[in-house]
């Protein structure tokens, strides 16, 4: 059962190498994968050799599954990995040239060079849609405010990724476009209700995603009082159950966003978060960077299977859900290309004038091809 509770986590690391405690860690627990950020990712040959070495893991864990090796890489602002990659623009700017065939492009490309490496996880797109003009969090990393324009861009974006082999992760589950506060820092609150939030569209780009297959849905650390009075959207059974679930019938990993930020640290006691997550319905958890916050998670949900607060269903299902997933959407190879392979595609002349083309908004080129 612990293996099991394990595969259900994607943890940070510390640094640019994979040190024997985070390895004993990983494979004693079978954890189910890592997120990298720029204190892992020094340059091509460290982030090469740090991405095998996790990797390689999987030939000492029970079950010998693939590790999801994810990053944070929507372009713009959250670009994690720098030049010599190829520096992409943020969505905004696919927004106003509107284009389904130009977003298949970008993320096919994106994609291409995150495969390369050896990522095969990307926490995008952002399909928040651009309510609030003072929502600075959000800003430029949507695609736009009009509900339709985002749902049909991202079901592109979401393709691109797919062809390029790497799983795309839609975020923030049912829309961060419309808050102010920084969930990193405290508990964004929305007074909207549900036919409010239906009215608004909120939903229409998370149930187009859904019909392009996507495979994973990142929840957003919400408050909405007039929907779930008690619990924040990572932790309602509402939202996730029965809404995201039920309702949208999306049948794939359901992730939390960070569970280390305040948003929901601030409000609910650290043990039970992960607890709590579960038995909402979310499939995996996410630890960014405190180190010993999945160490207390295994134990936590351990704790509470042992005293019959989570059910061991609920372990088994997210289990098998993350089992098929991977079997079935994780393509070989699983390690980084060689290293030569790698930089003839990071930065390649084509991707990088694609990426500055969208930025200068010349697209003209770019509009008919194939998508």
């Amino acid at each position: 059962m612990r293996e099991r509770i394990g595969q259900q986590l994607i943890i940070g690391l510390s640094g640019e190498e994979l040190t024997k405690p985070e390895a004993e860690f990983i494979v004693e627990n079978n954890i189910g994968g890592i997120i990298l950020f720029d204190r892992n990712l020094k340059s091509v040959e460290q982030t090469h050799k740090l991405i095998t070495d996790v990797q390689k893991l999987r030939y000492q864990t029970a079950d010998k599954l693939p590790l999801f090796v994810s990053v944070d890489m929507e372009g713009g602002r959250v670009q994690r990995l720098k030049d010599p990659y190829t520096i992409w623009p943020p969505l905004a700017k696919l927004g106003v040239a509107d284009s389904s065939s130009l977003c298949f492009q970008f993320t096919q490309a994106m994609g291409r060079e995150l495969k390369a490496m050896g990522f095969n996880l990307d926490y995008a797109p952002c399909v928040d849609i651009f309510m609030n003009p003072e929502n600075k969090v959000i800003g430029d990393r949507s695609l736009s405010s009009d509900p339709e324009q985002v749902a049909k861009l991202a079901s592109a974006l979401v393709r691109g990724y797919i062809k390029s082999e790497v799983l795309p992760c839609a975020k923030h589950f049912p829309g961060h476009g419309y808050t102010s506060v920084d969930s990193h820092f405290d508990l964004p609150k929305d007074e909207r209700t549900l036919k409010d939030l239906e009215k608004d569209g909120d939903l229409e780009p998370f149930k187009r995603v859904i019909k392009a297959r996507i495979d994973m849905i990142m929840t957003a650390h919400i408050f909405y009082p007039n929907i779930d009075p008690k619990w924040p959207v990572t932790l309602s059974p509402l939202f996730i159950q029965h809404f995201l679930r039920d309702a949208l019938r999306f049948k794939g990993i359901i992730i939390t966003d960070d569970l280390d930020m305040k948003a929901l640290t601030k409000h609910h006691p650290v043990e039970g978060i992960p607890v709590q997550a579960l038995k909402a319905g979310a499939t995996m958890l996410l630890y960014c960077n405190e180190p010993d916050s999945p160490v207390k998670a295994v134990k936590s949900i351990a704790r509470a299977l042992a005293d019959g607060e989570i059910s061991d269903e609920i372990i088994h299902r997210n289990y098998e859900i993350i089992k098929q997933i991977k079997e079935k959407k994780l393509k070989q190879p699983i390690e980084p290309f060689s290293l030569d392979k790698v930089k003839q595609i990071i930065g390649c002349a084509e991707h990088k004038q694609l990426a500055q083309d969208i930025a200068s908004g010349d697209v003209e080129k770019y509009l008919n091809k194939e998508s």
